[in-house]
């Protein structure tokens, strides 16, 4: 996979764990907030490891 697509997938990712956070703390759901905070931060990993294969690759 590439570091686009990883990153891609990131910042999916992180939006779609921004959107179960928000409908958990208008619903009151504590478990979907906290599934979206795990979502979000599982994004940003994406996200990082999408950047080190493009700083790998450029060299």
């Amino acid at each position: 996979m590439s570091g686009t697509s990883d990153k891609i997938k990131g910042l999916a990712n992180e939006a779609i764990g921004n959107v179960k956070q928000g409908v958990g703390k208008a619903t009151g759901s504590e478990k979907l907030q906290v599934e979206g905070k795990i979502q979000e931060k599982k994004g940003e990993a994406q996200q990082v490891v999408g950047k080190v294969k493009d700083a790998v690759g450029k060299k």
